[in-house]
């Protein structure tokens, strides 16, 4: 028989002025069911009553002892993150869960958290578009990007605000899971499997920016249509701009090319059809617009640092 899928722990650490829907993002989509072989705990610097930003308190059920057992902990977004580091003791426990292997995942302005252990010096970071000049003013070591929704250091990761947090989870779903599981979650969350677009997307302007709706309903005509040829000329035409402006804007609003974003998104189709399907590697990069296995092969070491065949092991063991 098949041995049944490894059980991945998951800590939530709710810090004082913890955002509810900071919390509740991963804890919802992690929840334990039969199709998630994921365990949660949520916890706090000690079990008991923290109170929260938003109106909300939580009650707790765990203190830090839960970071000692995680595989991945997420530090949701809290309120004034500017202001003062969290307790000593939170910060230590991090630092001994890196050390141990865990992940270390912050929501929003958890990133400040991540921060004052040190383990985001030297590396990108993110953080709600709000407090990314006083991340960079305070952590002068950390490689602050603005125009992302998420960053994944491997050991280390940072999201935007809390919509954000979605995608950080769907992203570390993907890596644990593959591609058909993460779109499953994101059906049941009622979500975009994916979002490309930067926060830049989401900052206030002064100026109305009537392209931007009308750039995301290119990228979903697109994501429809990967088998078929997608240059530069026939998604600027859809777009109803000129190819420069195209090129322009939507570097813009994603942080890629549009063939650079067109070449992501066909991986990930590939991806899923490795996992559901019994398709040779030639049918699917043929399905996927790729054009030939030996191309498929290239830009999945080069984008992911595997093989087709490697994946698709990876993802199908164990059904």
């Amino acid at each position: 028989m098949p041995a049944p899928p490894r059980l991945h722990r998951v800590a939530v650490l709710v810090l004082e002025g913890a955002k509810p829907l900071d919390v509740g993002i991963p804890a919802q989509v992690f929840t334990t069911r039969a199709s998630m072989p994921y365990e949660v705990r949520v916890c706090g610097a000690a079990p008991g009553p923290v109170t929260g930003g938003d109106g909300l308190a939580y009650a707790v059920s765990h203190g830090l002892d839960a970071l000692e057992w995680a595989d991945i902990v997420f530090v949701p977004g809290y309120r004034f993150p500017d202001r003062e580091d969290p307790p000593p003791a939170v910060v230590d426990a991090l630092v001994a869960a890196h050390e141990r292997g865990a992940r270390l995942a912050a929501i929003s302005t958890g990133a400040f958290a991540l921060a004052a252990t040190g383990l985001l010096d030297g590396r990108r970071a993110t953080t709600h578009w709000h407090y990314t000049r006083a991340l960079m003013a305070r952590y002068p070591r950390i490689k602050v990007d603005e125009n992302v929704l998420f960053v994944d250091e491997g050991s280390v990761l940072t999201s935007a605000g809390a919509a954000s947090g979605i995608d950080l989870c769907l992203h570390i779903l993907r890596g644990d899971l593959g591609v058909a599981a993460s779109n499953h979650a994101a059906r049941r969350l009622v979500a975009a499997p994916y979002r490309s677009g930067g926060q830049a997307q989401y900052v206030p302007r002064s100026v109305p920016e009537p392209l931007g709706e009308r750039f995301a309903a290119t990228r979903e005509w697109a994501l429809h249509r990967l088998g078929d040829p997608l240059t530069l000329e026939v998604l600027a035409r859809q777009a109803g701009v000129s190819p420069r402006t195209f090129s322009r804007r939507f570097v813009e609003e994603t942080g890629y090319t549009p063939m650079q974003w067109v070449m992501r998104a066909r991986v990930d189709l590939a991806r899923e059809l490795l996992e559901r399907s019994q398709r040779s590697v030639e049918q699917i990069a043929a399905d996927t617009g790729l054009g030939t296995g030996a191309n498929l092969r290239l830009h999945f070491q080069r984008i992911l640092g595997t093989t087709p065949s490697e994946y698709r092991r990876t993802f199908t063991r164990g059904e």
